[in-house]
């Protein structure tokens, strides 16, 4: 028998294998850390097992390869900042709508924000991809910015100067800015593009 100033085990939880899309996403995350920190070619899928808490069988039982989960990351990132900014202006939102999204993006998922917007420009089976994404988001301040900037010439340059403008100022918010802050820097940051915007659309003499 137990003695009486033993306290009795408490039953541990039964352990269920998590949901399909739930291990997905946390396969993903341990994919962004693993390839932010090594790159593509020095990652391996044990690696990715790893950083994901998993094993490598799992791993691919989800994803047939390296280049097909790197891209995962890539698309997952691209695509939620679309949902975010189309959120906010769908919400009748304008001011700071695509600030707030970039750095909502960043804080929940650094490791697949840099990989999005810094490292795959340097790997060629991602370049194109990471191009055609820098494109479209010149693409999008180009038309903020076609109603103020009447010269062709300025606008082909000006939009993405305004788009390299705001990822290189939430890259480097990561690096050294304090989360506490982080509304501070989503105004400050909003009132520096506006500020460009102006001058670009000023007239010269």
């Amino acid at each position: 028998m137990r003695p009486a100033d033993v306290p009795a085990a408490t039953p541990r939880a039964a352990t269920r294998p998590l949901p399909r899309a739930e291990r997905r996403r946390t396969i993903i995350e341990g994919a962004a850390r693993a390839f932010a920190a090594g790159g593509f070619d020095a990652t391996s899928m044990e690696d990715i097992a790893v950083a994901a808490g998993v094993t490598k069988l799992i791993v691919y039982r989800h994803f047939e390869s390296k280049e097909e989960l790197y891209r995962s990351i890539l698309e997952s990132v691209s695509e939620r900042l679309g949902a975010l900014v189309a959120e906010g202006l769908g919400a009748g939102r304008r001011r700071g709508v695509t600030v707030g999204a970039f750095l909502t993006v960043a804080r929940d998922d650094p490791d697949g924000f840099r990989l999005l917007w810094q490292h795959s420009r340097r790997e060629p089976r991602f370049a194109g991809y990471a191009e055609e994404v820098r494109r479209a988001a010149a693409t999008f301040a180009g038309r903020s910015l076609e109603t103020h900037v009447a010269d062709p010439v300025v606008l082909a340059w000006a939009a993405p100067m305004a788009a390299s403008f705001l990822v290189e100022a939430v890259l480097t918010w990561l690096d050294v800015g304090d989360p506490g802050a982080d509304d501070r820097f989503a105004a400050v940051t909003t009132d520096s593009l506006l500020a460009l915007f102006a001058t670009w659309s000023a007239p010269r003499s």
